[in-house]
């Protein structure tokens, strides 16, 4: 009897460990419909893989640029108006990544990345400086494109240190280290940038605790950085915290 309860238990491990390696794109990404335009101009990245919708946001003759990755879930759109509100002498690019916002393609890591590179070099051969922004996922995103490009300055917003991290607190009693495809290891490219950067962390963020982002802070040993914490903010409702924008705005009209 015994060994059958063993056996069904096995069975029942590999069979959830199997549905997790096939699923975890479907239960990692969440991408966000396409809205429409509203007064938020647009325009599509055609060149160099799937193509991808970008929101335009000031003029298109401003010396200085930011590119900004949200977060999974996030619909880029709806912060149109606090970016066109703080950063008015910018060219503010907000990123719908592949999959997301009417971008075509499936997001993954590889892909995301890709997208990251050929966004900042059309921007990069448009404007004299390019400041980059990243959120939660988008994070992971711009600090593999800093590691990679001379952005102007650099702003990371509830940043993990890598999804495997992550992913070993969300599910301990699996060997995610093997399973995980998309592995956002900031940690690994962190050595390489070395572009002034801001790290703003949520008190209450359950989805990517402090601990995580302070861990990446570490990690930023070439750069100059300094990381400022949110009080009673958690991670979804960060937006909606006036000292999120502000120091963002600070920091990049240094």
């Amino acid at each position: 009897m015994l060994a059958w309860v063993i056996k069904i238990g096995v069975l029942a491990y590999l069979g959830v460990a199997g549905y997790l390696y096939l699923a975890q794109r479907s239960l990692m990404y969440f991408p966000t419909p396409e809205v429409a335009s509203g007064d938020v101009d647009y325009e599509y990245l055609d060149s160099g893989g799937p193509r991808l919708k970008l929101w335009t946001l000031g003029d298109p003759r401003a010396s200085r640029a930011l590119i900004y990755f949200g977060g999974n879930a996030e619909n880029v759109y709806f912060n149109a108006g606090d970016f066109r509100r703080l950063f008015a002498q910018h060219r503010v690019y907000l990123v719908n990544y592949r999959g997301y916002g009417g971008s075509e393609g499936r997001p993954t890591e590889r892909g995301l990345f890709e997208d990251a590179l050929r966004i900042f070099d059309l921007v990069d051969s448009r404007h004299d400086s390019v400041a980059v922004i990243g959120r939660s996922l988008g994070s992971a995103v711009a600090v593999y494109l800093a590691s990679r490009r001379s952005a102007e300055r650099l702003v990371l917003a509830t940043p993990p240190d890598s999804a495997v991290a992550l992913a070993r607190a969300m599910y301990p009693v699996f060997p995610v280290d093997w399973l995980l495809k998309d592995r956002y290891e900031s940690v690994r490219y962190a050595a390489d940038v070395t572009v002034p950067t801001k790290v703003l962390i949520a008190e209450h963020d359950r989805v990517v605790p402090p601990r995580h982002s302070l861990a990446l802070v570490e990690a930023l040993v070439a750069a100059p950085v300094e990381h400022v914490t949110i009080a009673a903010a958690g991670h979804n409702g960060l937006a909606d915290v006036e000292q999120y924008w502000r120091e963002m705005h600070e920091f990049l009209h240094r």
